[in-house]
């Protein structure tokens, strides 16, 4: 396989981000100490102190979601060893079984760069610098069955392979505002966000139709990949195919945008309701090259003659000739291109508990609005502050990349602020101690009252 098939492959598979897609750790939603709550909800502002992050680490979240995971690849023989799902003791019947029809894989990554809170203007204050970015990628089921079954089956549609990217920096000014005068009970909040766009890729290979024969196959092929990056470039091979990346001018910001969040929070009796829409917005991406199939291509191979004897060297011979099946060729500069972030959309309720309000039971439905990559997660929150300076919040959620458990401890003693936790927990490990479950996610603050 030439290097664009793999740089692509591996991009497509491994870290196309999500337009928009930014972590969050859900798992301190509820808790009162918690200093960026507000980020999920940006009328969820603080009555107290002001406060500033530490540099870098004032927030830092890294989060994988999919809906697979390494047990859907990798299979026990009878043997006690661990074999992939391509292994001849691993039957076709078995092996799919793991496989979704859309299979989906994520990447979030979002750091806290400069932050500071403080009241001010009727109300309480945020001012943060924060770096965006994130992985997702969706790929069809029939892909594996392809790789597994080879000619058991005529015909495969293996299209419908999408994957999006996105990084940039925000600069957010963030303020909410008690509305007791006019509804008791009501606060309101919001955040404008300035967006400086580092690069953005879109990729949609949405047609591979195969027909195979024992002498010979035919693929037809439709895709397009867009790349927003300063100073990217293909590199073409002798017949004008695009062969390899030009990444050797990679420079600068490429895009600027801007984007809104809008929230509210209204107490009731011993409950608190909520409701959130964050980033509204676009970023004007700038120089941007494209590279497609020009419409459906077709693509032709008689390269292999199957041999009865030797089926393996001839369906090896086959896979040789995918790497010309999409014959992605240069469609010039794309010139700006507006791309909006993906909305997403919180929405909660929490009860507290009467004979002790320190104790707290919330729900809380997440969507992200992503067109091709949306997803949605409903989550259940036990959250108790037993001191004004400890918050310990517990939860389990279910959604699109299934089930998982979370947690959280926050711990604000004179002085100082530290949060650490995990909204999707590493589950069962294989015996090469790697997570059979992909997803996972991780948050760490340190922050500083003053």
């Amino acid at each position: 396989m030439n290097s664009t098939k793999k740089t692509m492959l591996c991009v497509a598979m491994a870290v196309a981000a999500a337009t928009g897609a930014n972590a969050q750790n859900r798992s301190g939603y509820f808790l009162d100490n918690y200093s960026y709550n507000y980020q999920m909800n940006p009328a969820m502002g603080r009555e107290g102190h002001g406060e500033f992050g530490f540099p870098g680490l004032g927030s830092l979240n890294l989060g994988v979601n999919s809906n697979v995971g390494l047990n859907t690849f990798l299979h026990q023989l009878p043997d006690g060893r661990m074999a992939t799902f391509l292994h001849p003791d691993v039957s076709t019947e078995d092996a799919m079984s793991r496989f979704k029809n859309r299979m989906r894989l994520g990447v979030d990554v979002r750091e806290n760069i400069i932050h500071v809170g403080f009241k001010g203007l009727g109300g309480y204050n945020h001012v943060s610098i924060n770096a965006v970015a994130g992985a997702q990628v969706r790929l069809p089921k029939s892909i594996f069955s392809f790789l597994k079954e080879g000619i058991e089956n005529k015909t495969y549609d293996i299209g419908r392979i999408d994957a999006q990217a996105d990084a940039y920096a925000e600069i957010a000014l963030n303020h909410s505002h008690d509305m007791g005068k006019i509804l008791p009970g009501l606060r309101v909040g919001g955040s404008f966000k300035f967006l400086v766009g580092v690069g953005n890729v879109d990729i949609n290979m949405d047609r591979a139709d195969l027909e195979l024969g024992t002498d010979a196959w035919r693929a037809t092929t439709n895709g397009v990949a867009k790349v927003s990056l300063k100073g990217f470039d293909w590199k073409l091979n002798d017949d004008g195919q695009v062969d390899d990346v030009d990444m050797d001018n990679i420079s600068g910001p490429n895009g600027y945008g801007m984007a809104i969040d809008l929230g509210a929070t209204y107490e009731w009796k011993d409950f608190t309701f909520a409701l959130a829409f964050n980033d509204l917005g676009f970023i004007n991406w700038q120089h941007t090259v494209k590279a497609g199939t020009n419409g459906a291509h077709t693509f032709d191979s008689n390269n292999y003659i199957l041999d009865p004897a030797d089926i393996d060297a001839s369906w090896d011979q086959m896979k040789d000739d995918l790497t010309d099946l999409y014959d992605l060729r240069p469609e010039g500069d794309a010139g700006n291109r507006v791309r909006a972030l993906a909305a997403t959309m919180n929405l909660s309720v929490e009860y507290a508990l009467p004979m002790y309000k320190n104790l707290t039971f919330g729900f809380l439905n997440t969507t992200r609005m992503a067109h091709r990559f949306a997803w949605t997660d409903f989550r259940l929150s036990a959250n108790l502050t037993p001191v004004k300076w400890i918050g310990l919040n517990v939860n389990y959620g279910v959604g699109t990349f299934g089930d998982h458990f979370g947690w959280m401890l926050n711990l604000a003693p004179k002085g100082f602020n530290i949060y650490f936790g995990m909204e999707h927990t590493l589950g069962k490990l294989a015996k090469q101690y790697v997570p059979k479950n992909l997803n996972a996610q991780l948050s760490f603050g340190l922050n500083f009252p003053f």
